[in-house]
């Protein structure tokens, strides 16, 4: 066996001890004594609001992890999901994508992935190593494959997040002319987005079940569209949550306002599809410019070259 194989098992062999290791971190708990936060918090709960103690400290219903901050590994999450990014921002994302993930499930999936890349980038260093065709560009072959799965589940996340506000944006300017005709029937608002969100079908009528749930456990109705707004962040959408929501207040006739809001709509929609025509344009310059014309000015000057060539010219 030489060097190059012998480094190889050692670092399979390293690698296989170094993951069993740490999975026995992971699950293991933290045993030291409960700190004096959280020995004190239960009996200053009248005196101190819940929001303003340490997360972890107050007494909840079921088994409590020894110490009561959970294992090694659900801390290293929560440090790691901290100093990755921004979790306010990564739950607009996950809420925009209509997924019911946590921030620190995504970031735990991601890591995830990125550990299988450099487990797989690793296996393909040992197999090139054990078969004599290592060289130095193969030994970062771990670290971008680890970075490629970690970019590439947040490239999946930004495009399901387009995907679905593209459809928002194609089922809203229908959604609101159909609420419109409810009105115009004779129907309350609220009973409206009822059968709207009974009948339809898309992720705007989701959206609108999320509502009408909201609204029947107590919620009101203005501060229940706010939320579908502010969670979506979607501007047509937006910005008709937010006439709507004046109506109600100022008694402004709805039917009306969900027709203007369906033909802004339409029109943003309008003006959406030729800037994307416009882009596409673009596009398709680009196998004309690069393929199809350097293909036709060949076939015009090869036979004339290979004439020239053969003296027959």
């Amino acid at each position: 066996m030489s060097i190059v194989t012998d480094a190889a098992t050692a670092i399979l062999l390293g690698g296989l001890l170094g993951a069993g290791i740490i999975c026995i971190l992971m699950a293991a708990p933290r045993w030291r004594a409960a700190s004096l936060t959280a020995r004190i918090a239960p009996y200053v709960r009248d005196a101190v609001d819940d929001a303003a103690l340490p997360a972890g400290v107050l007494p909840v219903t079921g088994i409590l992890p020894v110490g009561g901050t959970g294992t090694i590994g659900q801390r290293l999450r929560t440090r790691l999901l901290h100093g990755i990014g921004d979790t306010e921002a990564l739950a607009h994302r996950l809420a925009q994508a209509g997924s019911d993930a946590q921030p620190a499930a995504f970031r735990a999936r991601q890591l995830g992935c990125a550990l299988g890349g450099f487990g797989l980038g690793s296996a393909l260093v040992i197999v090139l190593a054990t078969t004599g065709r290592m060289t130095p560009a193969a030994a970062v072959l771990p670290i971008i494959l680890a970075l490629g799965a970690a970019i590439a589940v947040d490239m999946l996340l930004t495009a399901r997040v387009r995907s679905r506000l593209a459809r928002l944006s194609d089922e809203l300017p229908t959604m609101l002319e159909f609420l419109a005709l409810c009105l115009s029937a004779g129907e309350g608002f609220l009973d409206a987005l009822r059968r709207v969100a009974a009948i339809g079908s898309g992720e705007l009528t989701q959206e609108l079940r999320q509502v009408v749930l909201a609204v029947g456990t107590g919620s009101p109705l203005a501060d229940a569209l706010g939320e579908m707004a502010s969670r979506l962040r979607q501007p047509g959408l937006s910005r008709a949550v937010d006439q709507i929501v004046a109506a109600l207040e100022h008694g402004a006739p709805l039917a009306a306002v969900l027709h203007a809001q369906a033909a802004d709509a339409r029109e943003d929609a309008k003006r959406t599809l030729i800037e994307q025509a416009g882009r596409r344009e673009i596009l398709m310059m680009l196998p004309l410019v690069f393929l199809i014309l350097p293909l036709s000015v060949l076939f015009a000057v090869f036979p004339g070259m290979f004439i020239l060539q053969l003296g027959l010219g």
